[in-house]
């Protein structure tokens, strides 16, 4: 659906549809311009407009991946239930503070965000937010268009509403590359049924988010022309811009899809904007040399401010599971200050520091669990990440050996279940496919599991 304004969207959208929750089409209030950024003053959200359908989209968009649990934690990383009242007061702050952008899947929060999601925004006019939703049919039972469509209008089905206003393909690019996105979506006839849906108005904007592959990136690009991609989602901040490959192989630098995304006029959706965490918990020394330079920023608004810097992003995902991470954000992006070209540069010799330390590219997505064998992936390499960045890696003879050794050990115990930890790994390699990384899990786990067996021989 190209170039169409929203009355005329609504007509489109009447005819195919019941009319119920069809208010106006989302925009919210606020001082914004139509030239693709918002003229935002001092405590007021920074807005970007889409220039395929006019949207007016906060810079910040709340991400419903990590939706806080009774009990503490996010559904992410717990088994506890979702606090649907703190989402529901996450919500309501952030709509009330400008955001209206909020991207969820029907696999995030173990199957529960949509639902979470769709009873905090269904309390609000359906003019107030966007919801973005992704066919996340990772499954081969979900590859046949039968079973992917079912889980289509099941996500409408969650979220209350009558149509989807950013759809995404989810995860092109993982796995085996083009033979999966062909089988996924294309042989099955299920991106044809997606346009379709977009031309008869319940999508309003189509698009993919990008991980791993740059054959299948490259290649949906080059057929821009037959799919008009209204957006594309990406991986995108300081040290991925120039460090993506390096820091993974199978990884592509984020200055190049940028770019690739920016010469055909799609807006950028951002994801990953501080590594799974990684930007916002740096090495000590990084941490002292962000704050020595803005004292009153914390240092995830760093990475943020770049993400938002640049002019083709749309909006900039945040999964915030705490008021305070909400609170935050929106002091950097109410307005956004842009990076001037002395900070980008700053930015840039930052990433270079950091890639003085050989952390494992995991971002903690979880898309590798559960293992088999009960192992926990992601806090066995998050807590080596950890020791690694605190400089907490044991090296025999150093000074420091004793002290680094202990906080590793102990440090393990607490973050691993002894029944969950590295040494559990057979090596049957089910979780590597599913990595958008393309981390060698096994190999990475082998490594750190001799790590701790040499560690604990040393003697305390």
């Amino acid at each position: 659906m190209k170039n169409i304004d929203r009355r005329e969207f609504l007509k489109i959208a009447g005819a195919g549809i019941g009319a119920a929750g069809l208010g106006t089409i989302p925009g919210c209030s606020g001082n914004r311009s139509g030239n693709g950024s918002a003229k935002a003053t001092d405590g007021q959200m920074t807005y970007r407009t889409n220039p395929t359908t006019g949207d007016n989209v906060s810079l910040l968009g709340y991400g419903c991946m990590r939706w806080p649990t009774i009990g503490g934690g996010s559904a992410r990383d717990s088994d506890n239930d979702i606090d649907q009242e703190m989402v529901n007061s996450l919500v309501d702050y952030a709509i009330e503070h400008g955001v209206n952008y909020f991207d969820t899947s029907p696999v995030y929060c173990k199957g529960y965000s949509e639902k979470a999601t769709g009873i905090a925004l269904s309390r609000h006019p359906r003019e107030k937010y966007y919801i973005a939703t992704k066919l996340s049919n990772f499954s081969k039972a979900a590859w046949g268009l039968e079973e992917s469509v079912a889980m289509y209008r099941k996500s409408m089905e969650n979220l209350q509403v009558d149509y989807i206003d950013y759809m995404l393909l989810h995860g092109v690019g993982m796995g085996s590359g083009m033979d999966e996105l062909k089988e996924r979506f294309l042989d099955n006839g299920l991106l044809e049924f997606l346009m379709e849906e977009r031309a008869a108005g319940r999508i309003r904007n189509l698009g993919f988010s990008y991980h791993g592959d740059i054959k299948v990136f490259d290649w949906l690009l080059e057929n821009h022309g037959t799919y008009h991609w209204d957006f594309v989602q990406i991986q995108l901040n300081y040290l991925d811009w120039e460090h993506a490959k390096q820091i993974n192989p199978r990884n592509t630098n984020a200055e190049y899809l940028y770019g690739e995304l920016e010469k055909r006029g799609i807006p950028a959706v951002i994801m990953e904007p501080l590594l799974g965490g990684r930007l916002a918990n740096v090495p000590e020394n990084i941490a002292d040399r962000l704050l020595d330079r803005e004292p009153s920023q914390s240092i995830a608004s760093w990475a943020f401010r770049f993400a938002g810097s640049h002019p083709g992003v749309l909006t900039v995902l945040s999964g915030m599971t705490y008021m305070e991470h909400l609170q935050d954000n929106l002091k950097t992006f109410s307005p956004l200050k842009p990076l001037s070209e002395e900070e980008n540069k700053f930015l840039f010799e930052t990433a270079d520091l950091m890639m003085n330390y050989p952390t494992i590219p995991c971002n903690d997505c979880k898309y590798c669990m559960p293992c088999p064998y009960g192992i926990d992936i992601p806090s066995i390499l998050l807590h080596y990440n950890k020791c690694v960045n605190d400089g907490n890696i044991a090296v025999k003879g150093s000074d420091s050996y004793r002290k680094a050794r202990r906080a590793y050990l102990i440090g393990y115990g607490r973050a691993v279940d002894k029944d969950r930890q590295a040494d559990r790994c057979i090596g049957c390699n089910q979780c590597v496919p599913h990595c958008p990384q393309g981390i060698r899990i096994p190999h990475e786990l082998r490594k750190i599991d001799m790590y701790i067996d040499s560690l604990k021989k040393g003697g305390i």
